[in-house]
């Protein structure tokens, strides 16, 4: 199979069977920070547990999985047997009510119909028929698995465009904040002078003394080397959605660092307009987090 882009949410169901029994596997999973495996195994196949741990750790890397497996024998192959320890304990209690109330005496379907004293029991395959059965369940759950790993793919690839979009939406703003006036160091100076205007009208301050301020101020204003990260980090999550494979980690990982680049963006900017944009970048990125979460 070729790599793409897989969510971690899917469902497959697989059935099948061998002479004397037959058996339903379903597996589903759903987000999960690793590879959470449950196993709810029909009674007598624990053996299995293993091989099917096996076999879903090949396929997949990451979600929450459940695996049912379910096995009914055939009706004829059962067989009805008498609990010889019940049936003592109901024949011994008939016996001490029989002096003690005037009754109609038992009769056999009665006392076979009380709970516990008649069972049915399945009757034991041969051992090359249970050979048999454990493989066809094994290759069923093969199969589901398949079934499963493209249902999540096809799941991802619908979050592959979500995740494009919001790429594109965070270029656009990262595009805004490059191009805002706010950033040239003539409106740092202009925002500087009157700062200093209101402060201190009658207050002489040599030019160069105000230049000097505007540097300074234009210096840790600067978000040259934010807006470059957030470029990069844009470069690296579209090659990683275009790469496919488990990247749900990595994805969110860079998410992570685009959220504190637009938080010192933010903290660094020197205009109301430029601090909304920095705004927008984070609900931009908070919804790509959000998406991510649902990648292997």
């Amino acid at each position: 199979m070729s790599q793409s882009l897989a969510s971690m949410t899917g469902y497959a169901r697989a059935t099948g069977g061998v002479a004397g029994a037959s058996f339903s596997c379903e597996i589903k999973s759903v987000n999960g920070r690793g590879l959470d495996i449950r196993l709810r195994l029909a009674p007598g196949f624990d053996a299995l547990e293993s091989d099917i741990r096996q076999l879903i750790g090949k396929m997949l890397s990451r979600g929450s999985v459940t695996c049912n497996l379910s096995v009914e024998r055939d009706g004829a192959g059962g067989e009805l047997l008498i609990n010889q320890q019940a049936l003592a304990t109901v024949l011994a209690a008939l016996d001490q009510l029989a002096g003690s109330i005037t009754a109609a005496p038992p009769t056999l379907d009665g006392i076979l119909a009380l709970k516990g004293v008649l069972e049915q029991r399945d009757r034991p395959m041969s051992p090359d028929a249970e050979e048999a059965l454990a493989s066809a369940i094994l290759d069923g759950v093969s199969q589901a698995l398949v079934d499963l790993v493209l249902a999540r793919r096809h799941e991802g690839t619908q979050l592959a465009t979500v995740l494009l979009e919001r790429l594109r939406e965070i270029e656009s703003l990262v595009a805004r904040a490059e191009a805002h006036p706010a950033r040239s160091r003539e409106a740092i100076l202009a925002k500087l002078r009157q700062q200093v205007s209101d402060i201190a009208a009658d207050i002489a301050i040599p030019e160069d003394r105000l230049a000097q301020e505007a540097l300074l101020l234009a210096t840790k204003a600067d978000i040259r080397e934010e807006l470059d990260r957030l470029t990069a980090h844009i470069t690296s999550a579209r090659q990683l959605i275009a790469g496919g494979g488990a990247v749900g980690r990595r994805l969110d990982f860079l998410a992570q660092e685009f959220n504190r680049e637009a938080n010192t963006l933010c903290s660094k900017s020197n205009a109301v307009e430029l601090t909304a944009i920095g705004l927008d970048l984070k609900a931009a990125i908070d919804q790509l987090r959000e998406q991510v979460q649902n990648i292997e």
